[in-house]
């Protein structure tokens, strides 16, 4: 069932409302310094928007996936920062949301986010969930983001399986990490040390191994940040 207008645009207006009335100019003036980008901020830092969200959650429920997204997009579209990390927020609070019909809109968070506070929440939040438990639909798609143009979704496909532990997928995150061993760009230099350096908590004789073979593929920044805690078992 579709969201109506009214629902809509009380949560809107409640997101909207919380927000200014917390607003903090000089917090926002560092904020957006700090994330190096022109969408303004409010300067709501974390412990408020925690207060909004919990609200947010609590009051404004989807009942299906329909009306799920129609939520979470219409506060995606708003024009401050703090009101995309809510949309996050409302999209992560909903498991049973969390499903293969959803992925546009996590592809959204990607593409149109296009930085790595948004777009790593994406990729470790909804996308691992997905990858986890619904691989055989999400994989592909995946997949393709490897190879994809858009250098966003390159990363995602690297950091993906973060904190997914002894459920990794260690073929395809090695697989991965190699066929972007070669971009001199710092998100992906950085993301295949982040990816290599999560799973080397579960298998660090595997993560061991692969640095060391491909030693001479990987950037100076992907091998160390990879072998940060495995120095010991890197050959030399």
């Amino acid at each position: 069932m579709p969201v109506s207008k009214s629902r809509l645009s009380a949560c809107v207006a409640y997101v909207r409302g919380s927000l200014a009335a917390r607003a903090d100019p000089e917090k926002a003036a560092g904020m957006q310094a700090y994330m190096k980008t022109d969408m303004p901020f409010y300067g709501v830092q974390k412990p408020g928007r925690v207060e909004i969200l919990r609200t947010l959650v609590r009051e404004y429920p989807p009942a299906d996936r329909e009306e799920y997204e129609s939520l979470v997009l219409a506060l995606w579209a708003l024009a401050h920062r703090e009101e995309k990390y809510l949309a996050q927020g409302l999209a992560f609070a909903f498991p049973e949301f969390i499903v293969p019909e959803s992925m546009t809109i996590y592809e959204r968070f990607v593409v149109d986010g296009a930085w790595w506070d948004l777009v790593d929440e994406a990729a470790t939040h909804p996308i691992r969930h997905l990858v986890l438990e619904f691989g055989d639909q999400t994989w592909p798609v995946i997949d393709r983001w490897n190879e994809d143009r858009n250098m966003w979704k390159r990363r995602v496909s690297l950091i993906c399986q973060v904190g997914a532990k002894q459920r990794t997928d260690a073929g395809r995150l090695f697989r991965y990490c190699l066929a972007r061993a070669h971009e001199r760009e710092f998100f992906i230099r950085k993301a295949i040390g982040w990816a290599l350096r999560d799973y080397a908590y579960v298998d660090p004789e595997a993560v061991a191994r692969f640095v060391t073979a491909n030693r001479e593929r990987l950037s100076g920044l992907s091998f160390r940040e990879g072998s940060k805690h495995i120095g010991h078992l890197v050959g030399s």
